[in-house]
């Protein structure tokens, strides 16, 4: 029978297949989609607060703290595929075996 240590020496991560597949699959999808959402009713909640005040400073400060979130958020959003980007770009363009991390991240898939 199979160990798991035997199962992960044959695998392209060398046995980080797990690990691998529990930031792809579990780590990713919270830091791309719950961070984003998460500033975004912040934001809003602030900018309700403002409105609720009914001081134009406190509703042109809260105006200005939601586009900066809104931007944050998207860039948020965006890490995850920058990234690959850019490991993809330096993977073509290194020496030796580059292409193992990028196996091993297809095999989590």
């Amino acid at each position: 029978m199979l160990d798991l240590f035997q199962i992960g020496a044959i695998d392209s991560c060398n046995g980080l297949l797990p690990l691998v597949k529990v930031i792809k699959k579990g780590l990713f999808p919270i830091v791309q989609l719950g961070i984003p959402i998460l500033l975004i009713v912040l934001g809003t909640f602030d900018l309700g607060k403002a409105v609720i005040s009914s001081e134009e400073k406190e509703v042109k400060a809260a105006q200005s703290r939601l586009l900066k979130r809104f931007l944050y958020a998207a860039l948020v959003f965006f890490v995850a595929t920058i990234v690959s980007v850019l490991m993809s770009v330096i993977a073509q363009g290194g020496e030796g075996d580059t292409t193992s991390w990028e196996n091993c991240w297809r095999a989590a898939g």
